[in-house]
């Protein structure tokens, strides 16, 4: 095989957690090859941030509020009880609400920029990983590496070669959304000023509201609840938009800018994250519920952690050791199961109502929460997610009694 088709790291997938594995891996030094089946720019949904995504931008040298709109935290509201509550975001790291398909191109942009090889249009086809080093093929060629990273979101090719998927149930079944240009209104004024995510709680799921640059706003609607029988897609989303008074003060006048797209199959779990000479990021390692906001975080932050173990273990020799990611990867499980058990206590124990609207009472566990809603998850400290872990908060509501 020519010297040109050989390169360090080979990973699959130029998204978030791609574009971050190979830019870091470039940085140290190594020859990254980066592959994706589809091209930059393309539309991505997920466009609200995590404080803790702040210091990972910082390593890639991006500038993270750049042509973003800031975004104070989260707002939960109860439109039937007129129960709300907001967690703002005032810690060392602040954070931004994007437009993915603008803010993907730029992480791409950026690893090509610190020497990444990209191929745009390249699709994987098969991936052999063995002691003796990895054989990527994909329809336009082939290459060798001494590394492979699965950053193919939830095409999960490794996870679906070992059959390691496992689907997360409880959570919500799908998502519908649209995007639009709010008209000025002294609502939207005050939206865009504020520039936080709103969750509308519904009783079928809850909607999300995430305002965007130049008047813009996503929302969507996330189905957790059987839905009625005689209403699908747009129709089912218009017809709860309609049934909330926020959501329709927020689009009076509006201009839909694209009309309803559809996700589905939400939340997994990949058990086998890692194994010879291969590791799994972002997606590919396992997906939740959009609730938190969590997506882009996991994304960025498991790359991170997967390059900098791919240095160490090329800096040790240890390159080829099934083992290699096994230290890391407890310090992800920990984060993922703190998110997800948030998720399932969102939808199965009124997470919300029972707790979120009672955190004003009680200082330590407001600040607790909006902590692990920052994507700050690896504090010792914090008894509200040591509460969580260990399935002391089943009953939730006493803990602010």
């Amino acid at each position: 095989m020519s010297t040109e088709k050989t390169y360090d790291v080979i990973i699959a997938g130029a998204g978030p957690a791609g574009t971050t594995a190979a830019t870091l891996l470039a940085q140290y030094g190594y020859r990254i090859l980066l592959l994706d089946r589809d091209q930059h720019p393309r539309f991505h949904i997920g466009e609200s941030m995590l404080p803790m995504s702040e210091p990972i931008m910082n390593r890639l040298g991006i500038k993270w509020h750049e042509g973003n709109l800031r975004k104070g935290g989260a707002e939960f509201i109860d439109e039937k009880s007129g129960q709300r509550t907001f967690f703002p975001f005032q810690g060392k790291y602040s954070t931004v609400q994007v437009e993915r398909s603008v803010f993907d191109t730029r992480l791409f942009e950026n690893a090509i920029s610190h020497g990444v090889q990209a191929h745009q249009q390249e699709k994987v086809t098969q991936v052999d990983c063995n002691a003796d080093g990895v054989t990527v093929e994909t329809d336009k060629g082939s290459y060798h590496g001494r590394y492979f990273i699965d950053a193919t979101g939830r095409s999960a090719i490794m996870g679906k070669k070992q059959q390691s998927i496992n689907k997360l149930s409880k959570l919500g079944k799908f998502a519908l959304y649209k995007h639009y240009k709010l008209a000025d209104t002294p609502a939207t004024q005050s939206l865009f000023c504020r520039g936080h995510i709103e969750v509308l709680l519904t009783e079928l799921g809850w909607f999300w509201c995430i305002p965007l640059v130049d008047q813009r706003l996503s929302i969507g609607l996330v189905v957790q609840k059987d839905a009625p029988a005689d209403l699908k897609g747009a129709d089912l989303f218009n017809h709860y938009a309609n049934q909330s008074p926020r959501v329709k003060e927020l689009l009076e006048g509006a201009e839909l800018l694209a009309d309803v797209r559809a996700e589905a199959d939400f939340s997994y779990f990949n058990q086998q994250r890692h194994g010879v000479r291969y590791a799994c990021c972002g997606d590919a390692a396992g997906f939740l519920d959009p609730v938190f906001s969590s997506g882009f975080f996991f994304a960025v932050k498991t790359a991170e952690m997967v390059a900098d173990q791919i240095h160490r273990g090329f800096l040790e020799g240890r390159e080829a050791a099934a083992d290699l990611h096994s230290g890391s990867d407890e310090t992800y499980q920990k984060g993922f199961q703190t998110m997800y058990l948030m998720i399932e206590r969102f939808y199965c124990s009124n997470l919300v109502h029972n707790l979120f609207f009672e955190a004003d009472r009680q200082e330590r566990i407001k600040n607790e929460i909006i902590a692990l809603l920052a994507g700050d998850l690896w504090q010792e400290d914090n008894s509200f997610q040591q509460g969580l872990l260990s399935g002391r908060y089943a009953g939730l509501k006493e803990s602010v009694a």
